[in-house]
C-alpha cells in the first residue's frame, strides 16, 4: 500500500514555482513529515510531496529510478542497499531518528499482556492472526520478529501471522478489528485512537530501530539539501519528540 501525500503549496509571490522536493519516506513517518513539511514552507521552505510506504518498496522504486530528492528508510537495510548499488549520496546519509516497537490491542479489548521471554502470545491470540509488517522486507516486520525470535515465542506464532506491505497496514487491522493483536512502533499506536499499548518490547530483543535519511544520487533539486538540514534542526526535533520518535542527528 502507497501512501501518497501531497503538501501543496503556492510559489513565492512573483517569482517562477520551483520544484516540489520529492520524499520517499517511512509510512511510520506520515504525521510527521506532514506537520514539518508545513512548517518548512512557512520558514521559507518550498512544497514538499511525501510518498509514503514500506522501506522496501521505495527502495525498491528509486532502485528502479523512481524520481526521489530524498528517502528516508525505517531502518538500515534499505539504505546500505541502495548506497551499495549508487543510487543514494553517501556523504549525505544522516542517522535521523529512533522508534520502539509496541504489541497493540483494539482500544476496547478487555486483552491484557507482559512481554517476557516465552510469553503466551500464541494462547492470546487463540484461533485469530497477529498483524505485522512483512517480516521479510519491511523493517517494522523484521524488528518484530526478530523480538519474537529473541524472547522464544516466534515458533509458537509464525503460522498465525497475518503479513501486510506496512507497518500502518497492520496497524489499520487492528484498528478495525481485524486482528487482535498487532507488532507495530509506538509511534503508530500513538496516532490511532482505535488502538492501545499492551506492552513495549525489551529494546535489547530486536536490532536497534533506526531511521537514516539521504538524498539520492539523481536529485537535481538544490531545496532538497535544505530540506534533509530542517530536519535535523530544532523545529522538526520538536515535532518528531512530540510524535514519541527519539532524535538522533545532531540539532543544527
Amino acid at each position: 500500500m502507497l501512501l501518497a501525500v501531497g503538501v501543496m503549496m503556492l510559489a513565492p509571490s512573483g517569482g517562477r514555482a520551483e520544484h516540489p522536493v520529492t520524499v520517499f519516506a517511512a509510512a511510520s513517518l506520515k504525521e510527521s513529515l506532514e506537520e514539518i513539511a508545513a512548517a518548512w514552507k512557512q520558514a521559507g521552505g518550498t512544497e514538499v510531496r511525501l510518498s509514503l510506504a514500506g522501506s522496501s518498496a521505495l527502495a525498491r522504486q528509486i532502485e528502479q529510478g523512481a524520481p526521489a530528492d530524498l528517502f528516508i528508510s525505517a531502518d538500515l537495510k534499505w539504505m546500505d542497499h541502495l548506497q551499495t548499488v549508487g543510487q543514494v549520496k553517501a556523504d549525505t546519509r544522516v542517522n535521523l531518528l529512533g522508534n520502539r516497537i509496541v504489541l497493540v490491542a483494539p482500544t476496547d479489548a478487555a486483552t491484557t499482556a507482559t512481554i517476557a521471554p516465552g510469553f503466551p502470545l500464541a494462547s492470546l491470540l487463540g484461533d485469530e492472526r497477529l498483524a505485522m509488517a512483512n517480516v521479510d522486507a519491511v523493517p517494522a516486520g523484521a524488528y518484530g520478529k526478530a523480538a519474537l525470535e529473541s524472547l522464544g515465542v516466534w515458533e509458537s506464532v509464525k503460522d498465525k501471522v497475518a503479513q501486510v506491505e506496512n507497518v500502518r497496514a497492520a496497524l489499520l487491522l487492528v484498528s478495525r478489528g481485524e486482528a487482535p493483536l498487532g507488532i507495530v512502533y509506538e509511534t503508530d499506536a500513538r496516532v490511532d485512537p482505535g488502538v492501545k499499548i499492551l506492552d513495549l518490547f525489551p529494546e535489547d530483543s530486536h536490532p536497534a530501530i533506526v531511521y537514516p535519511a539521504a538524498l539520492t544520487t539523481d536529485s537535481k533539486n538544490p531545496r532538497a539539501a535544505e530540506f534533509l538540514a530542517y530536519l535535523q534542526g530544532a523545529d522538526a526535533h520538536a515535532i518528531f519528540i512530540a510524535a514519541g520518535f527519539t532524535v538522533l542527528a545532531k540539532t543544527n
